[in-house]
């Protein structure tokens, strides 16, 4: 019976912790991209399709990148809303016993571009994260390019109309919401017809307040709890989710966010509360 590789293996046991993204897979000078990625990416970035012997009985589809200008094919990908993990080799090949040790060390979303050659020196890149609950809401922006978290919370009388303010403020090219947030079926058409992001149901569980306590305490210091934050449940409960989906993709505690600001539906900019 035909058996994977070892490096495919490996290959394989990492892309199941990454189903929904695309896997860079370095080897020596490339990133290559096997099966259904491949396939995908060949497509998306007009790449030819080859294939490499992989143990079983039909070669694995695959294609490659060269890792000196991998930045303008994976701002590419991002841009037509795909996220891509990229997996490095974590010794020198040349030194290593047996199979090169490799993992996933970053995910890049449309939200969480940093590389000031993949992003627009006009404009913002915000990653936004919503938690609505009946008539309120709690919503942050943060920009990881530039440290800046922007949080609020609103009791509204229109819903539709006050949060779609606030994504006109900042203009997120990534969104993440609770299911609530679902049943507003304006702004989901709003979101498809009038702005340029990708949207990410968050799982109820992830809302849990005294887990964002913990985080923003950790992230921010006395900067979170001489703020109007802690007053907040809803934009703090939001800024959990936030952070753990920027720890989750960037592999590690995002030392760039320092700037927290909490702003009122009066007031846009708020008190910086890092001075």
């Amino acid at each position: 019976m035909a058996k994977l590789s070892p490096m495919m293996n490996q290959y394989m046991q990492i892309k199941e912790n990454h189903k929904k993204h695309l896997l860079f897979f370095r080897l020596g000078d490339f990133y290559e991209l096997f099966f259904d990625d491949a396939i995908l990416a060949s497509k998306e970035l007009e790449l030819t399709l080859t294939g490499r012997d992989c143990g079983l009985k039909e070669r694995a589809p695959m294609c490659g990148i060269p890792y000196h200008s991998v930045d303008t094919y994976i701002k590419k990908l991002v841009e037509k809303g795909h996220k891509v993990a990229i997996c490095e080799q974590l010794e020198n090949p040349a030194t290593a016993k047996g199979l090169v040790s490799r993992d996933v060390v970053r995910v890049i979303t449309p939200g969480t571009i940093s590389e000031s050659g993949m992003l627009d020196d006009a404009r913002n890149n915000y990653i936004c994260s919503i938690n609505r609950r009946d008539h309120s809401f709690g919503i942050c922006f943060a920009d990881i390019s530039t440290g800046d978290v922007y949080a609020t919370e609103i009791a509204s009388e229109n819903l539709v109309l006050d949060i779609i303010n606030e994504f006109e403020r900042f203009s997120p090219s990534e969104i993440l919401y609770n299911i609530e947030f679902v049943d507003l079926t304006e702004i989901a058409k709003y979101m498809s017809q009038q702005m340029r992001c990708t949207g990410e149901l968050v799982d109820e569980k992830e809302y849990d307040l005294e887990r964002a306590r913990e985080l923003a305490l950790e992230q921010f210091g006395d900067h979170f709890t001489e703020s109007d934050l802690p007053k907040a449940p809803l934009a703090l409960a939001s800024l959990g989710v936030l952070l753990q989906y920027l720890r989750q993709t960037q592999k590690e505690s995002v030392c760039r966010i320092v700037h927290l600001h909490y702003y009122n539906e009066h007031q846009f900019m708020g008190m910086d509360v890092s001075a």
